[in-house]
């Protein structure tokens, strides 16, 4: 083991994960310290604990060095769509159907990929899979997200993003119609019990909110803005369904229904924040794909 520490009255009644990021792995996300522990390379009293273990005085934590694994990415050139770039970040607008970063079960490139072939430099903080990667967006969802160049510039993201100061705004296509103009949605999302690649409103879940508004009514469908208070994993996908209004052409949450070519009408287009070095405020939009552009197109040429 490299380093073993003794808990005192202090700590007493911290989470291992709160702990351990504030006193010995500053540097590093909260993701970061949570897979050092489930990895094993973290003990309490000699036996492996959850991210989320009670310090109790005289508790003794073991850390072991964190061995970095090679995940042999290559960069690859996919002509990614870069809106913004300065020696600190970048904004990219990424494609429908592009996977953010590698995975255990995925094989195929991903914007990471693409990062490499494009970028010299970036941050390091979440890893060798995933460099540079402040936050997500999923594979079928188009648009807009911020990548950090270097560490310092990475922290002050992702600090923003967990104190909702990063503002992100989604258009989607949703079945339904709404009576109402605008609402929020705030329900807690947790993993599903039963179908663990999916996302559920339960008790007890994580606290989410969404705020949306109607652009537009169509027979059968409604175009509305989303923005996000809370970035949980397919937040919107799930507070749609959740009112019995899901995305059109999500496979997951809606109706096992094909409209238009591909994919789910969900897109990215606009993601403001605060630069941490040029300490301004900046913000970005990105149109919709034209795929996405053209059912809308048609919709209301039908509709009149």
């Amino acid at each position: 083991m490299s380093l073993s520490i003794k808990i005192n009255h202090e700590s007493v009644g911290l989470r291992l994960d709160q702990f351990l990021q504030e006193h010995y792995y500053k540097e590093k996300s909260r993701s970061y310290v949570q897979h050092a522990i489930k990895e094993g390379y973290v003990l309490v009293n000699g036996i492996k604990v959850k991210t989320g273990h009670t310090l109790k005085f005289d508790d003794l934590i073991e850390l072991e060095a964190i061995e970095t694994k090679s995940l042999d990415l290559k960069a690859v050139d996919l002509k990614l769509d870069v809106i913004y770039e300065d020696d600190d970040l970048l904004v990219i607008n990424k494609p429908q159907g592009m996977v953010v970063h590698p995975a255990a079960s995925y094989h195929e490139p991903t914007l990471v990929n693409g990062l490499l072939f494009q970028i010299d430099e970036l941050s390091s903080i979440n890893g060798v899979s995933r460099p540079g990667i402040v936050h997500r967006i999923d594979k079928d969802t188009s648009g807009l997200l911020v990548v950090a160049k270097n560490d310092v510039t990475h922290q002050a993201l992702s600090h923003d993003l967990s104190e909702h100061k990063i503002q992100r705004e989604y258009i989607a296509l949703v079945y339904g119609k709404f009576t109402e103009n605008e609402g929020t949605i705030d329900a807690p999302i947790t993993r599903h019990p039963k179908n663990r690649l999916k996302m559920t409103v339960a008790s007890g879940g994580k606290p989410a909110k969404t705020h949306f508004k109607v652009i537009d009514r169509f027979e059968l469908y409604t175009l509305l803005t989303c923005q996000l208070e809370t970035g949980r994993t397919h937040q919107i996908r799930v507070h749609m369904a959740y009112i019995n209004h899901p995305v059109v052409g999500d496979p997951i949450y809606g109706p096992k229904e094909v409209v238009g070519k591909t994919g789910q009408f969900l897109h990215a287009q606009k993601i403001s924040f605060f630069h941490p070095t040029k300490k301004e405020h900046m913000t970005f939009t990105a149109d919709m794909p034209q795929e996405f552009k053209n059912i809308i197109q048609k919709l209301m040429s039908d509709s009149v």
